[in-house]
């Protein structure tokens, strides 16, 4: 497995005519099991069509700062906290000027000065330029701030010169992407268990008590905990997904079933996120198939199944426990009482009512809630959401 399977890069591309070595750039990254999402500047569309980069990263190409409803208004926000690294090739000797002084005048310069992830820089632009006293002082500057640069290279220029100031080879750019995200990430070391998706509770051999849960949630989590080299553990039911790379995997039908793989795993875990929308009610299952008789009416006893969360609040001793919780009224009042009566770390609740939060949805909102505070999150998509949640979690390790 290569080791940037599963890894996150921003690519930032500006108007450079070495922007056609970019797309050959991606299609390694995406080859060698990286996801991709490409930020262009407005010059470089003028070049190169967005639609190639989607094509080739199979997301949407970011451009505007104020977009249209494709686009979050805060995609500069919503990125770094997708990003495990940003990478800007070819960069202009606008771009890197623009990073050196803090100016945020467009997308890119302003995701730039918003990442808290590794930087690398890949200039192009004719040698003249390259060796320009104010570009040289702008590179120092950006050195100091920790960015990597890689290249420029020499010998022949687009304007017929020969020089430095070529785009770096792509395979050098590759290498020091490689070695970077090679680095252990933040959760190096941990084990992390996260449960997805619904349980079923079968009422005979071909009916059973379920719910709408799709497990995207669940999966995401698991798929950005192993991105920051965790050990996952994911305990998932009927989902249709395919787990992530990476993961160690284990299906589950029942609450029951799902109770005794978290309780498999839970004693050597660091993390425990329980994102899975368990069943609260189970029936004892009928052998056979129930027949209908006529009109009767049918009598079910529905029995509680056991709050795994509850069960591991009771003794999680120095674990982080995370929550998750659905809620159609009084959303933060309730999660509260959950956090504290569950011995959570955080629980992240949302109402199902509102727009883009059902459970089938590609996007979710909420709130983010620990014992010390709140934090609102707006619609995003569920990878984006999972990524600001594994940060916290981070956070608060680093924080003890």
């Amino acid at each position: 497995m290569s080791k940037l399977t599963g890894k996150h890069v921003v690519l930032g591309v500006t108007a450079s005519v070495a922007i056609y070595k970019a797309c050959e750039l991606v299609r390694i990254l995406v080859k060698s099991g990286a996801k991709v999402r490409a930020i262009m500047t407005e010059h470089a569309t003028e070049l190169v069509r967005p639609t190639l980069f989607e094509t080739l990263t199979g997301n949407a190409v970011y451009v505007e700062m104020f977009p249209d409803k494709r686009e979050s208004p805060m995609s500069h926000i919503n990125l770094s906290d997708w990003a495990d690294l940003f990478v800007v090739a070819p960069a202009t000797a606008n771009f890197i000027g623009k990073a050196a002084s803090g100016i945020a005048d467009d997308l890119l310069s302003t995701s730039y000065l918003a990442m808290d992830v590794p930087v690398v820089i890949a200039p192009a632009m004719n040698n003249r330029m390259w060796n320009d006293a104010s570009v040289q002082a702008n590179i120092k500057a950006l050195r100091k701030h920790g960015v990597r640069f890689v290249g420029p290279g020499v010998g022949e220029l687009a304007s017929g010169d020969s020089g430095e100031g070529r785009l770096a080879e792509i395979d050098e750019i590759y290498r020091t992407i490689e070695e970077i995200l090679a680095i252990p990430g933040p959760l190096s070391g941990k084990k992390v268990v996260v449960t997805a998706g619904p349980t079923r509770e079968y009422i005979d051999d071909v009916r059973f008590l379920s719910n709408p849960s799709t497990g995207k949630m669940g999966f995401a989590l698991a798929e950005v905990a192993s991105s920051m080299d965790a050990q996952v553990i994911l305990i998932y039911g009927q989902t249709g997904l395919e787990p992530p790379d990476a993961v160690y995997s284990i299906p589950v039908t029942s609450a029951a079933e799902m109770s005794e793989a978290v309780k498999t795993h839970f004693e050597d875990a660091d993390i425990i996120i329980m994102a899975a929308a368990v069943a609260d009610w189970t029936v004892d299952k009928h052998e056979g198939k129930l027949k209908k008789s006529g009109r009767e009416a049918l009598a079910i006893e529905l029995k509680p199944t056991e709050d795994i969360l509850f069960s591991l609040g009771q003794n999680k001793g120095n674990k982080l426990l995370v929550g998750f919780a659905v809620e159609t009224e009084n959303e933060v009042e309730n999660a509260r009482k959950k956090l504290a009566a569950k011995n959570l770390d955080m629980i992240f609740v949302n109402n199902p009512k509102d727009k883009g939060t059902g459970f089938a949805a590609e996007t979710n909102s909420g709130v983010l809630i620990t014992a010390e505070e709140e934090e609102n999150i707006p619609l995003v998509s569920k990878n984006e959401l999972a990524r600001v949640i594994i940060n916290r979690v981070v956070l608060r390790l680093k924080n003890g």
